[in-house]
């Protein structure tokens, strides 16, 4: 089979008869053939499966002059490209003069030789002797050798044309059209010769591993033309922040890589790594347009020891991710700590598949409080895994993991599909659980089968409250995104920001969305007894949300002067550890029939106790 490598080198629209053939490594005039086109089989009268398959030596014919043969020979075994005319014949044995030209191709994955055939038939100028004489009519040999010799420039010229196309595509096969940096391809070729002089010279080097920070929002935002400026923009920087000696590709999307040498001192690896960190920080301009995005590096040495080329690779990618953990605009060396964490993870993302097989989460519920009644206004749904042999996971041990992995809109699926039986439980039981509050991935919202769902669920959609986590949805709010949250609300379905504070917060992004309830984030609530700044910090987030016609949730209620000051503050609903942790259905379900859904008398509260008695 053909590589897909050498066919692209290959015009598709040539006149010429072409043939590919395989050479073999140790000998340039060693080959078989492994293809040819259509013109070729119409000159030499062979059928495809005639000629592929045989050795190149079905290319010489029984006329074929002994010196031109062994000039032939001669040139493949210096493996350059050459073009000879010579006298040929068809399969039928007819003779017939030929220009042959041979262009020497590899394979840049595999590193085989190739060589592409070009026959072009010379039409031969009768003689004079071989033609009827007739008077005054004779052409000069002169004219007839001048037609020749044209034609044999013309020739040459095409034949310079397609070796300048092969190159050319052969560039393009090993370049990234966007930036000019070496693709992916190049860097995977690039990385074995690498390891392959570390092992027998001994010279380490470095890999760095870049990702932009919140690219995507970039092009959600500005468009994809303003992306693209934004990449060359870093294709050039690091450019210049590295030297010749340096590769420096461009594995796709926002993902740039660096191979360079470790010298004598990994210090020039970190000074490079806080190099690009801080060029990153310096905003590009897009058309009066000022686009900041930062990025995250990663950074592995390449030992003696090294298993493959793709370890180092993968370490330096997990020192990314590290980095990327530890709040992003910075850079991570790899270290073997982190790889015992990345075997760790792996292993946790192959659980993960098994439990969404096994259905092993579990639905917990935490009550919602109604400021004004003390009752209960909803409960949110918030996941846990019960893992066969770790217990109880609580959703920090895999969220992460399940997002990396792609798992999270599954889990989204069977939280939803469990949701039924548990709210069913609530109702059978007799006890008044008004709405659930479900935490939906932007994965899951952009679902098409969501709606669906949603309405064969046999929960009705006004009981429905869809919670998105202020600290993606604005990165993450395409139209499809946003077309679905309005799909829930004709719906009926109740939306909730979730978190509010802690990402990306803007009017801007409210307004877009302008969900109907306003969750402030338990950090900006739990000090405000005692810490006047966070009070008026968590007052202006209340007051922004009133002023947009939201209700409002405070989140991480913890005591009754948590619960005094939120409700003057405005809150309309309380929710955290003073009314009760997150629960299984079952015990919400106990605790609803002992409080009669009373959780708290905003009037006199004192009788909180003797309410939690009963």
């Amino acid at each position: 089979m053909i590589p897909a490598t050498i066919l692209d080198q290959v015009p598709d629209n040539c006149s010429e008869a072409l043939a590919l053939a395989l050479a073999s490594g140790d000998d340039g005039a060693v080959m078989e053939i492994r293809w040819c086109n259509r013109a070729f089989c119409r000159m030499t009268g062979y059928r495809t499966k005639e000629v592929v398959g045989q050795r190149g030596t079905i290319l010489i014919g029984v006329d074929m002059e002994q010196g031109d043969h062994l000039q032939i020979i001669e040139e493949l075994m210096n493996w350059e490209q050459f073009s000879i005319q010579v006298l040929n014949n068809r399969k039928n044995g007819e003779s017939y003069r030929q220009r042959m030209t041979w262009t020497p191709l590899t394979d840049p994955e595999k590193g085989d030789h190739w060589w592409l055939c070009s026959l072009i038939e010379i039409e031969t100028p009768q003689t004079d002797a071989a033609r009827p004489a007739k008077s005054g009519t004779a052409i000069p040999d002169q004219i007839a050798s001048v037609s020749l010799m044209d034609r044999i420039c013309h020739l040459e010229r095409e034949n310079a044309r397609l070796y300048k196309l092969a190159k050319s595509v052969a560039k393009d096969a090993n370049e990234d059209a966007l930036t000019g940096l070496a693709n992916r391809r190049h860097f995977e070729i690039e990385i074995k010769n690498w390891v392959e002089r570390l092992r027998t010279q001994g010279q380490a080097f470095a890999v760095l591993y870049i990702d932009l920070d919140r690219f995507k929002f970039v092009n959600d935002t500005l468009g994809h033309d303003a992306g693209d400026r934004l990449l060359v923009a870093v294709a050039d920087m690091l450019r210049g922040l590295t030297d010749p000696s340096d590769l420096v590709a461009r594995l796709g999307g926002d993902e740039f890589v660096i191979l360079k040498e470790l010298g004598s001192s990994a210090l020039n690896i970190s000074g490079l790594a806080d190099d690009i960190i801080r060029a990153m920080k310096s905003p590009v301009t897009f058309d009066g347009k000022s686009i900041s995005c930062t990025a995250s590096v990663g950074v592995a040495i390449a030992n003696a020891n090294i298993e493959s080329p793709e370890r180092v690779v993968n370490d330096a990618d997990t020192a990314l991710y590290h980095a990327k953990s530890q709040g992003k605009a910075r850079w991570s060396f790899f270290t073997e700590e982190m790889h015992a964490e990345s075997i760790a993870t792996k292993q946790l993302a192959s659980d993960l598949l098994v439990a969404c097989e096994r259905q092993e989460f579990v639905l917990f519920f935490q009550p919602v409080i109604d400021a004004r009644t003390g009752r209960i206004a909803s409960a949110e749904v918030l996941v846990r895994w019960q893992h066969p042999t770790q217990g109880l996971l609580l959703p920090g041990a895999f969220v992460g993991t399940a997002e990396n992995i792609g798992l999270l809109k599954r889990i989204d699926e069977i939280v939803l599909a469990d949701l039924r039986s548990a709210v069913a439980l609530f109702d059978d039981s007799g006890v008044s659980l008004p709405r659930v509050a479900v935490n939906l991935s932007p994965g899951r919202l952009a679902d098409p089968r969501l709606i669906h769902d949603i309405k064969t669920s046999g929960i009705a959609p006004n009981r429905l409250i869809v919670e998105l986590l202020e600290s993606v949805y604005l990165e993450r709010l395409g139209d499809t995104v946003q077309r679905r949250i309005h799909e829930l609300e004709e719906l009926g379905v109740t939306i909730s920001i979730d978190d509010f504070g802690t990402g990306h917060a803007s009017v801007q992004g409210l307004l877009k969305i302008r969900p109907a309830i306003l969750k402030i984030d338990r950090q900006f609530i739990q000090p405000i007894v005692t810490d006047e700044k966070t009070r008026a910090l968590a007052s202006s987030m209340i007051s922004i949300g009133k002023s947009l016609d939201m209700s409002i949730v405070a989140e991480g209620v913890e005591t009754e002067d948590h619960a005094r000051m939120v409700t003057e503050m405005g809150c309309d609903f309380l929710q955290g550890f003073l009314f009760g942790r997150p629960m299984c259905a079952t015990d919400l379900r106990d605790s609803l029939i002992r409080t009669r859904g009373i959780y708290h008398c905003p009037s006199d509260t004192g009788m909180r106790d003797a309410i939690r008695a009963v």
